[in-house]
């Protein structure tokens, strides 16, 4: 097959830590095509969409880990699949470029996520769609209603709606000082729309990353400690990851979220568990393969490129 990936720049990219990588190390193991772009990268001429591709030799050498080829110019519509791996923030080039994904999908690529799933499906607001899962959680911009919901929990996670990597999250307690000031700096005094969630104290055990695959959860998660002093659990924010089977709970989650994200097009997704309450429903470019594969051996990579040639196969014959 010819894969293309749409990525942030090349050089950027650290095979130590970086799935993307996981994901086209094991395509290219299987002999597919491998071509790279950054979502900048696409334009629309004589009504296609196209982009200069960039073929990939990989390598497992982690300090040189690609050769790119001169790039060509090439119709998205002509190639098998097209993996969108760009990271957030989920900003107006990120939509734009879905509805682009999306022009080249109805050309003939398959998408990988869905250009339409990623964007309906908001990593903190697809949470509502499951509150059998969620803590306490509540959904405003208006001080009164926070400062309600924080008084009624005591203890509470605040955060962005669009925030990744663990920034511009909050723990307020009913008697933090700073209380006020926290809600005005993450609302901009009252203009934008937040989440607050009662805090779950099972963060000291890990924030679980609990990987879905078409579907079907992974068996292996990894769990992001939070370092001395600090309530996240992000491995950006100095988190440290501990791989460990999936419990029972995080399998019934799994399960069923992934029959919804299955159905709406969305291949791999990434779950948020703390303890047993789901957090976030990562679908924009999940993390933590390598991770996994690197304390257990087990990657998920395989059954990945597994259930997309799988897909590929039923659309050739279909």
């Amino acid at each position: 097959m010819k894969l293309a990936f749409v990525l942030d720049p090349l050089a950027q990219l650290k095979a130590y830590k970086d799935s993307s990588i996981a994901m086209m190390r094991e395509a290219a193991r299987r002999g597919h095509a491998i071509f790279a772009l950054e979502a900048r990268d696409m334009l629309v001429r004589e009504g296609r969409i196209g982009a200069a591709l960039v073929p990939l030799t990989l390598s497992d050498d982690d300090d040189d880990w690609y050769r790119a080829g001169k790039p060509a110019d090439g119709w998205l519509g002509e190639l098998d699949m097209v993996f969108m791996r760009k990271d957030p923030p989920f900003d107006q080039e990120y939509y734009y470029a879905t509805l682009l994904l999306e022009r080249a999908q109805a050309e003939g690529a398959r998408v990988v996520n869905d250009p339409r799933a990623l964007r309906d499906w908001n990593e903190k607001l697809s949470i509502l769609r499951f509150p059998q899962f969620t803590p306490p959680t509540l959904v405003a911009s208006g001080a009164r209603e926070l400062n309600a919901f924080i008084d009624e929990h005591r203890d509470v996670i605040v955060k962005k709606l669009d925030g990744m990597g663990g920034t511009m999250i909050f723990r307020v307690r009913t008697d933090d000082p700073n209380r006020n000031v926290i809600l005005e700096t993450v609302t901009a005094l009252g203009a934008q729309t937040i989440m607050a969630q009662r805090f779950v104290p099972q963060i000291a055990a890990g924030d679980k990353r609990v990987l879905v695959i078409d579907g079907k959860p992974f068996g292996q998660c990894l769990a992001r400690i939070p370092k001395p002093g600090e309530t996240r659990g992000n491995l950006a924010v100095g988190g440290r990851g501990v791989a460990q089977p999936i419990s029972a709970r995080d399998r019934e989650i799994g399960e069923t979220i992934g029959r919804e994200l299955s159905r709406e097009g969305i291949v791999f997704a990434g779950l948020d568990v703390i303890g047993d309450w789901l957090t976030e429903i990562n679908v924009t470019s999940p993390t933590c393969i390598v991770e996994i594969a690197e304390q257990t051996g087990e990657n998920a990579a395989v059954p990945l490129l597994d259930s997309l040639e799988r897909l590929a196969a039923t659309a050739r014959s279909g």
